[in-house]
């Protein structure tokens, strides 16, 4: 049939109509929403660039979890700021590091929080990438030793989901080696399995303080311009033992989720990034955009893609929006 027998407009006439016919309903039961751990007390240091989001001492960080938690957000996701940095990030996976500080004060709090950990050296190396650097080269196979440990360093001070975000080949069966060992068969894994070298990571470099101090990640993570790379690393991780996985960035890799949810059907995450966030934050500032509007619509778009998982800077926004309709 076609017009005027069919006219697709009669399910567009009124918003319970519309609510009706709606194919993807946005919640807050996907959000995960990322938090940045500092030592000291009584910190708070606004990040300049990501407007809203902070550096937080354990203290300060636990009263921001209670907000998350009293807004129906069911996890966070933890990056850690050390005290000092080193070649080989000995804080990453140290037993009093920041993270693993911030996990204990959460179970200490009996907060109904699932919380993420994200395993990677970047943030507490002193050169900035995510491996053992050796002669000016980013270095594979001795990386992965650290990464277990830090991983291991997680499940002990009672992480639910390791988060190995370094690009690294075969990590994630280092990990699960790792974490199987010391008791913890029970610890999921969220692999980011296709994770590119893109230029949406910027204000979260000035968060982690992270920025390569030399050269750039392209030897790691993966290029933009490719699609069918992205299903291959998807597989590799699965089969070393990954329960789900992640597309970092989102907004700009909506084809690489919809490609990835369509050839595999375990749970699958998509991080709208800093450089994402940004975007809409300063455009709204500038009275150019209602972030509202936009930052929903964004969400939505990454939640249609195949997304059931969505770590955003927004979600606490997001909640609020949501709960008021």
């Amino acid at each position: 049939m076609s017009f005027p027998v069919t006219r697709p407009r009669r399910l567009r006439r009124t918003e319970a109509i519309r609510s009706l016919a709606r194919e993807t309903r946005l919640s807050t039961h996907g959000f995960i929403y990322p938090m940045f751990v500092c030592p000291g007390k009584n910190v708070r240091n606004p990040i300049v660039s990501m407007p809203g989001v902070a550096q937080q001492s354990v203290d300060t960080f636990l009263e921001e979890c209670r907000e998350v938690e009293q807004l129906g957000i069911p996890g966070i996701i933890l990056f850690g700021i050390p005290e000092k940095k080193d070649a080989t990030g000995t804080e990453a996976y140290a037993a009093d590091g920041v993270v693993q500080r911030a996990i204990e004060a959460v179970r200490r709090a009996k907060l109904n929080l699932l919380v993420m950990t994200d395993v990677c050296l970047c943030e507490y190396t002193d050169h900035g990438h995510c491996g053992i650097v050796e002669n000016g080269e980013v270095k594979n196979d001795p990386t992965l030793e650290l990464l277990a440990a830090e991983a291991l360093s997680h499940a002990r001070a009672g992480a639910d989901i390791i988060a190995p975000s370094d690009m690294m080949d075969g990590r994630v069966g280092a990990i699960r080696k790792a974490l199987d060992g010391g008791g913890f068969q029970d610890i999921a894994i969220m692999s980011y399995a296709a994770k590119y070298c893109s230029g949406f990571y910027g204000p979260f470099r000035d968060a982690a303080d992270s920025a390569p101090q030399f050269g750039d990640r392209r030897g790691y993570q993966m290029d933009p311009a490719n699609a069918r790379e992205a299903l291959r690393e998807v597989e590799l991780d699965l089969a070393e033992g990954a329960d789900m996985i992640m597309v970092k960035p989102a907004l700009a890799y909506l084809d690489i989720i919809q490609r990835v949810r369509e050839a595999f059907s375990v749970p699958i995450g998509a991080y709208n990034v800093s450089g994402e966030y940004t975007m809409v934050k300063a455009a709204s500032a500038n009275g150019w955009i209602e972030e509202k509007r936009i930052a929903l619509e964004i969400l939505t778009a990454i939640h249609r893609a195949g997304a059931s998982i969505i770590l955003t800077y927004h979600a606490k926004d997001a909640a609020r929006w949501l709960k008021n309709g």
